[in-house]
């Protein structure tokens, strides 16, 4: 990619990783020994501050980014599950570069059987996104999931990807295109100048993909067992119009094609959105709605009020009036129409199986004091949403909005769909249900209560990143997951702490250690383990800088700072990192470049503790010591069985032969050794002998531990004290005592002379995700686990199989099957 301006090719550097940045640093090489600064300062690898974005993290004072107004018709035809649109966009030029052509995303063209994003699926392969396959391995064969042979043949069966009726400017005349895969290049009639705007309009349809099918970010669900002839679908459409990817001051164009992983980052703007669907539909969608007597009862408006200021989530719509939606169906339609402003993207859902439960969430502030927190859901979210979801929005924005800013749209949405987690401006796809059973109550697991009010949380606070803070997915997804998980773990914690929130140092030892880890500034579409890479390894990190490294003053502080300056903004990585230390006052170098830079984990290995006792240079005294120490050492097992067998010393036989010796050893004292240590005292200035005399009389214990960094990550050395006396001391030692030896490192632990040592723990709390927890113990401990006792059972397959009785089994009814399929889930 080239580029206009020179400023450009600093920035660019910290766009994907280290790497590209190798002429920066490479003039500064270590040639000798084994010698590795982890302490190495990061402004090496990233960008060079500019007028845009400045060496505190802040937005320069010549910041600017691009705006784009949409205005939207669109139609959803329910019989052939289609959507047809005309859109009318408006885009305003804030860079200081002429505009000659535009890029446009087109996202729904990655389901196309031509796509990059299909024709390079590996078979089996590693860090895939969608059904699973498995390659041969030995005598095992290949595996094909029935969810990936089903998306196959939906894939072969339906025609995807966007249909363009119509690319013109704001007059009507046409505009030359060319469509890249995910992209649309569309060339402008005259050059767009800085500070200028333009217009252009797309007419666009397509077909809309069964999700369950593809594994997409939006789609259709289909419910075949409704009492409406045919069943009912719920709609959720996202990524479903043509929009204007970013132009940055960093990269340029943001044209990369969509691969079904990294997401995006837009521009914000203004949406002005018709949605005409049938009119038995309740629509969920980004905006406020701006025509609610044209689509809503008088009684929903009027719930919709109570619901304000209720206690509780008021009904909407109710499930009695949902379940009787559910039956019939209309020829008719109605248009809902949406408007959106200072948002950077649009999404929505639509269905007639939608329940609608509403609550108002007074934040207080001048800028949006009350916040429509809403959820829709079909019958079959059951009790678990009515008593969670717009609970867990509410619960989201109380303590998101600590870590930022207050909440800023008029509305916070949570949708039940086929989408099993998805973000968009005031609107989230969340996926977990409840079972029928054969009484015909609807119950839920454990883990489906806890994965609702988890994804919830997790999805609305998206709504806050990236979708204000506006940071580029697809480049650097830890940027909005990887912090969003830490918060999200912040806010589950303070719902109810003994749900597994993921995000504790010791849930990513296993992955750091793994060979499969990447560095977590890694592009997205080269992570290998994306769950672990992106999302939980950043957010423990961060957990970690918060409660282990600044504590929560420091950090709590730095990180509102950056999400209130870059509120509908656009930051890189370089940014938050100069702002978290900017902020807090603390250099943080090393451990942006351990943590997010490398694939080093933490193995701090406690290797060896001295006792020492300082010599008092009085031979009459360190003689007798020596003498003892030497008593001490173990007995000669040969001289033990020599006098347990009788045997009779020479020297026992022989006692009138003797000499001096026989009375005197190496640790008898002379005066040569008196008058040494008087010449020894006499010889040291007033201080240095007040010093010494002090030190000899306190007689502390002196305590040398030896460290060793086994996993290369530098980190805070955090130790448990244990005395012989039964009381605990906690010592906390920075990571900077690695600054000058990376790889193992001495200290010097002094006590009083009655706080004898027992035993020594490194990180007893697990704080610091170290992969090995048994070196951290001195003396060693025997480790813990267990063993499970288990029955063999002989092979029933090949020649093994008992064919002569097999053969009489009888044919089972399709009942039966189900029967038995039902008992074998009851016993699972």
């Amino acid at each position: 990619m080239s580029f206009k301006r020179a400023s450009l090719v600093a920035l660019v550097c910290v766009s994907s990783f280290l790497p590209i940045c190798s002429n920066a640093s490479s003039a500064i090489q270590q040639t000798k020994g084994n010698f590795e600064d982890k302490f190495r300062q990061l402004d090496e690898a990233l960008p060079t501050p500019n007028v845009y974005r400045n060496a505190a993290g802040e937005p320069g004072h010549m910041y600017w980014q691009q705006k784009v107004d949409y205005v939207i018709d669109v139609k959803l035809d329910e019989a052939k599950r289609r959507l047809s649109a005309s859109q009318s966009i408006d885009y305003q030029n804030n860079s200081p570069d002429t505009l000659k052509y535009l890029w446009i995303q087109l996202d729904q063209n990655k389901f196309k059987d031509d796509s990059m994003a299909t024709l390079t699926s590996a078979f089996g392969g590693v860090g895939g996104r969608g059904p699973a396959s498995q390659g041969a391995n030995g005598d095992s064969p290949a595996r094909l999931s029935l969810g990936a042979l089903r998306s196959q043949q939906f894939v072969e069966d339906t025609e995807l990807g966007f249909e363009l009726n119509k690319v013109t400017d704001n007059r009507g005349n046409p505009l030359n295109y060319v469509v890249v895969g995910t992209l649309m290049r569309v060339d402008l009639a005259s050059p767009l100048k800085p500070n200028s705007s333009t217009k252009l309009k797309i007419d666009f349809a397509f077909n809309i993909v069964e999700e369950n099918a593809v594994s997409a970010r939006g789609g259709y669900e289909h419910f075949p067992d409704d009492a409406r002839e045919g069943g009912n679908d719920i709609f959720l459409l996202a990524q479903w119009f043509p929009r204007l990817a970013a132009y940055t001051d960093y990269e340029a164009w943001t044209n990369k094609e969509f691969m079904g992983r990294g997401e995006f980052t837009l521009e914000f703007g203004n949406y002005d959105v018709s949605i005409t669907v049938p009119a038995d539909h309740i629509v969920s969608s980004t905006g406020e709605l701006s025509n609610p007597k044209d689509v809503l009862t008088k009684t929903q408006r009027k719930r919709l009020e109570e619901a304000e200021t209720a206690k509780r989530p008021v009904f909407i719509v109710t499930e009695e009036e949902a379940l009787e939606n559910e039956k019939e169906g209309t020829n008719k339609s109605k248009t809902w129409r949406f408007k959106a402003e200072k948002v950077r993207d649009f999404a929505w859902a639509s269905s007639r199986k939608f329940m609608w439960d509403a609550k108002g969430y007074n934040q207080g502030g001048k800028e949006r004091p009350l916040v429509m927190a809403m959820s829709f859901y079909p019958k079959e979210g059951g009790d678990l949403w009515k008593k969670y979801s717009t609970e867990s929005v509410i619960h989201t924005m109380e303590v998101y909005s600590r870590f930022s800013f207050d909440y800023p749209y008029p509305v916070a949405q949570s949708v039940n769909g086929p989408v099993g987690g998805m973000e968009y401006p005031m609107i989230t796809f969340n996926g977990p249900r409840t079972d029928l059973q054969d009484d015909g109550e609807r119950t839920y697991s454990l883990a489906e209560k806890r994965f609702l009010i988890g994804v919830v949380i997790h999805e609305v606070g998206h709504i806050y990143f990236p979708m204000i803070v506006n940071s580029d997915e697809r480049q650097w997804t830890w940027m909005d997951e990887g912090l969003n998980s830490f918060l999200d773990g912040v806010a589950g914690r303070e719902w109810d702490p003994t749900i597994p929130w993921g995000v504790e140092p010791r849930d990513i030892t296993s992955y750091m250690k793994s060979s499969t880890q990447v560095p977590i500034m890694t592009q997205s579409d080269s992570i290998l383990q994306f769950g672990r890479n992106a999302y939980a390894k950043p957010a423990v990190a961060l957990n970690i800088l918060r409660e282990t490294i600044l504590g929560r003053d420091l950090f709590d502080f730095a990180l509102k700072e950056y999400a209130q300056r870059w509120k509908y903004k656009r930051p890189t990585p370089a940014d938050f990192f100069r702002t978290m230390e900017e902020a807090s006052g603390v250099d943080l170098d090393w451990f942006w470049r351990g943590w997010f830079y490398s694939t080093d984990h933490v193995d701090i290995s406690l290797d060896h503790v001295y006792k020492l006792r300082l010599d008092t240079k009085d031979p009459d005294i360190d003689f007798a010591r020596q003498r003892q120490a030497e008593l001490d050492k173990p007995l000669s097992l040969t001289d033990e069985r020599n006098k347990a067998e009788g045997i009779e010393l020479w020297i026992d036989k022989n006692k009138d032969v003797s000499d001096f010796y026989d009375e005197n050893d190496q640790f008898t004292v002379t005066n040569k050794e008196r008058n040494k240590y008087r010449s020894f005292l006499n010889k040291l200035e007033p201080w240095e002998r007040r010093v010494f005399e002090r030190a000899v009389k306190e007689d502390k214990n002196y305590y040398v531990l030896d460290f060793s960094n086994k996993g290369g990550l530098v980190m805070p050395i955090i130790l448990e004290l244990e005395f012989e006396d039964g009381s605990i001391d906690n010592m906390y030692i920075p990571a900077e005592i690695w600054r000058r030896a990376p790889h193992s490192v001495s200290k010097l632990i002094v006590t009083e002379k009655d706080k004898v040592l027992k035993s020594v723990t490194v990180d007893p709390r697990w704080e610091t995700a170290d992969v090995d927890v048994e070196n951290n113990h001195y003396p060693r401990r025997i480790i813990p686990t267990r063993i499970e006792a288990y029955k063999s059972n002989s092979s029933k397959t090949g020649v093994r199989r008992d064919l002569m009785q097999d053969s009489k089994t009888k044919l089972k009814t399709d009942d039966e099957i189900k029967n038995d399929k039902k008992d074998n889930e009851d016993e699972k």
